[in-house]
């Protein structure tokens, strides 16, 4: 990087060449995914509005046996980090050496945990360890660092580490010792740990928790975040592990006020235990995401962004378990985290969601991190209206919410009208009091300068991006209504509107209702821009992306990212609609997929100017049905049993008494595309797949259909087969699922049983434009 892209921490923001910046940062734990698999990965997350990456470093994986480390395969950190750099993604490295992640002894070695050590501390004999395990990480980013050129910008040191600053402090210095130099140092704060001065603390925040009791049915440090507060710590997230490791309880909440607010593990989904399985819903991450922006963030940071599956090592499968001391069994294979991307690459409805609120910060993010934020209203009174403001004085954006998970939802806001004071004075938004209904989260943009000499005084539609660059539609803002939300929009001063629109002036504003509904094709001209105002699916469906040379707007049905100027596209129908703005003409365009010869693309109906709309038929993607037992019967189903520090249910071990299902699959549904997903609807209690003997996949029934990828596995189910081996569920053992699903029978039910083809197609676009665009 050039001298003048520094990096540096301001008071209340981050600066980047010397304005503020606010990045977007989400988990990506590269050895717990296929390295093959590793490009599309980051590919989604680039696409879904990412900055960057932020991965753990197992030390269990690096070195499993004293002094012998592995940089191979999977392992490869470097190699990650370059091919992140790639994708245009930068990369925050969790160094450890204590890491967690549902990692079996948080993802220190066996061998270490043998040792007499005061370990997590500036023991000497310790250190002496750590020395090398950094030194030998280290090494591998040689080059890589932001001073370099390279992608690495930051380090997390240690993982809830809440009583021992002098020792984060040590390996800082350690870490700098051996030649890591870069911007941005982080440690987690939340639990009122101590976090000494060269350290910047970064906070979490989750809609729910496995780490719970099995009788708590919403913990109350989860209910906070679905409210705007000053307050950035979370007391809740590894208490359970404090208490059960330490014997101690979680301090004081602090707001560290004299520093940015920083955010490193907002939920991106939620793992489950065998106790305790929460059902987070894609709204439930939306916005509470949308509620950290509103409270102040200035670096939204998501825990998991990309799910992955836990390793084997020497001694078994390596995830977090009673039998090595923790209070939790979760399952032994899959560390899914229901994440926007899941475990193999499932694209999920809060990938959308988020991509929304990424879009916008790319767009104005610059602005909103030098803005304050005032928390308005919003108590534990559900009743009460939940307002912030962010603002710099000059404009701003209002937040208001009535959004709750569905175990306590909040009602709608009747009558909805506020005054926000500004520099040159007040902004009332909207103009005439609108009801908001229950369950939505808004952002609506106070004097945002859309072009030269036309501001958006107000708006009751969300500010999602801009493109500056639209061919012959000129400068393009986009817009998102919500359901139920009449879209006006106030511009200051006498302005020229066209479109289908109504106009009047009131109070020296023009302001502006629309006469259509929203869609792709709802414009509004104005001198110098164009302002879409698009319906709330279809901002769902939008990307900025750069294909063909240039960035455009992409609408797509299914997810979709860009890589070297390609439009890559993955999708489990065999008909995917794509629009481009600005657009391209048919004959500019190449189309490549799994199966060449059947895959082909045509123009099509869309939105009209100035979107380009094409088909995309790609025969070899869909579902083939498989016959499945609907009521397989375990004969001899294990006891319920409790241990761990913390007395909890533990996941049973014993399968020989579980229900065997033996599932045959065609040779010809596991060829021919990208990647074969077995689905399973169902409810039990817990399931294994096994493939020639080797357990591939595990999975706690909490309401969600089981996904397991038969793609490195094709030759021999195609031989001989997929076993399941599931046991019943039985509510009398006392595991906490949500009440949506709760009142199951008794026993196994198997909905059904698919394979999901997902076909894999690359869309080439000539680097050229349409004339008169």
């Amino acid at each position: 990087m050039p001298q003048t892209d520094t990096i540096d921490i301001t008071p209340g923001w981050l600066e980047r060449a010397g304005r503020p910046w606010f990045p977007v940062t989400g988990e990506i734990h590269y050895a717990r995914l296929p390295r093959g698999r590793w490009a599309e990965v980051l590919g989604h997350a680039r696409a879904g509005g990412l900055t960057s990456v932020a991965t753990y470093v197992f030390w269990q994986a690096h070195e499993p046996t004293p002094g012998t480390f592995r940089w191979d395969g999977n392992l490869d950190l470097r190699g990650f980090v370059e091919l992140a750099g790639r994708h245009d993604l930068e990369v925050v490295v969790r160094l450890g050496p204590w890491a967690h992640g549902e990692a079996r002894y948080g993802g220190f070695p066996d061998w270490l945990v043998g040792r007499d050590l005061a370990l997590r501390t500036d023991d000497p004999d310790y250190l002496a360890l750590v020395r090398r395990f950094y030194g030998a990480t280290i090494e591998q980013l040689a080059g890589l660092t932001h001073a370099d050129g390279g992608p690495v910008v930051g380090a997390q040191i240690e993982n809830e580490l809440y009583d021992q600053p002098q020792h984060l402090a040590t390996l800082r210095s350690i870490a700098e010792d051996a030649g890591l130099h870069l911007p941005l140092w982080t440690a987690t704060g939340w639990g009122g740990a101590q976090v000494p001065e060269n350290l910047l603390p970064v906070y979490s925040a989750y809609a729910d928790g496995f780490w719970a009791e099995a009788d708590e049915e919403w913990p109350v440090w989860s209910q906070v975040h679905f409210r705007y507060s000053a307050v950035r710590d979370d007391l809740g997230v590894g208490a359970d592990l404090r208490e059960a490791l330490d014997g101690v309880a979680a301090g004081e909440a602090r707001s560290d006020r004299d520093v940015p607010f920083v955010t490193c593990e907002l939920g991106g989904g939620m793992h489950v235990a065998y106790h305790r399985r929460p059902l987070v819903a894609p709204g439930d991450v939306a916005a509470l995401a949308l509620a950290k922006i509103g409270s102040g963030s200035v670096w939204q940071g998501y825990y998991l962004y990309a799910g992955g599956t836990q390793r084997t090592g020497p001694h078994g499968t390596e995830q977090e378990s009673q039998a090595t001391g923790y209070p939790n069994d979760v399952p032994t294979r899959t560390y899914d985290f229901h994440a926007p991307v899941g475990e193999h690459q499932q694209v999920r409805a809060h990938h959308h969601l988020l991509r929304r609120q990424h879009l916008w910060l790319a767009a104005d993010g610059a602005a909103l991190a030098a803005m304050p934020a005032t928390v308005g209203g919003g108590s534990e009174d559900p009743d009460e209206l939940r307002w912030a403001v962010r603002s710099d004085g000059r404009r701003g954006y209002l937040f208001l919410t009535t959004y709750q998970p569905s175990r306590e939802p909040l009602p709608p806001q009747p009558g909805v009208q506020l005054t926000v004071d500004l520099d040159d004075g007040p902004v009332t938004v909207p103009t005439r009091p609108v009801d908001l209904p229950a369950g939505v989260s808004v952002v609506w943009p106070l004097r945002y300068p859309l072009a030269d000499g036309v501001v958006l005084r107000s708006a009751t539609a969300q500010l999602v991006t801009r493109l500056d660059d639209a061919g012959a539609a000129g400068s393009v803002v986009v817009l998102a209504a919500t359901p139920g939300v009449p879209v006006e929009l106030v511009l200051d001063g006498d302005v020229e509107v066209s479109g289908p629109v109504r106009t009047h002036a009131a109070d020296g504003a023009t302001v502006v209702t629309l006469g259509v509904p929203p869609g792709p094709g709802t414009a509004v001209d104005l001198p110098g821009v164009r302002v879409l105002v698009l319906d709330d699916a279809t901002a769902d469906r939008l990307y900025r992306l750069d294909v063909g040379g240039r960035e455009r707007l992409v609408l797509s049905d299914a997810p979709v990212y860009a890589v070297d100027g390609e439009l890559v596209v993955h999708s489990e129908s065999s008909r995917v609609t794509v629009s481009m703005l600005p657009g391209v003409p048919l004959d500019t365009l190449a189309l490549a997929a799994d199966d060449a010869g059947a895959a082909t693309v045509e123009p099509t109906a869309g939105p009209g100017e100035p979107w380009s709309t094409w088909t995309l038929h790609l025969p070899q993607a869909g579902t083939h049905e498989l016959a499945v037992e609907p009521h397989p019967v375990a004969p001899a189903p294990p006891a319920p049993t409790r241990g761990g520090p913390m007395d909890r249910l533990s996941a049973p071990t014993d399968f020989s008494g579980a229900a065997r299902v033996h599932v045959q699959v065609p040779p010809e549904v596991l060829a021919g595309v990208d990647r074969t997903l077995f689905r399973l609807d169902w409810t039990g209690d817990v399931g294994r797949a096994v493939v020639a003997g080797e357990v591939i996949s595990d999975h706690f029934w909490y309401g969600r259909a089981w996904d397991v990828d038969l793609t490195p596995w094709r030759e021999a189910v195609a031989r001989d087969g997929l076993t399941l081996e599931l046991l019943p569920w039985r509510r009398t053992t006392g595991v906490w699922v949500d009440a949506s699903v709760r009142d199951v029978p008794d026993g196994i039910t198997v909905t059904s049983a698919q394979v999901v083809r997902v076909a894999r197609a690359v869309l080439r676009v000539a680097a050229v434009s349409w004339p008169g665009r």
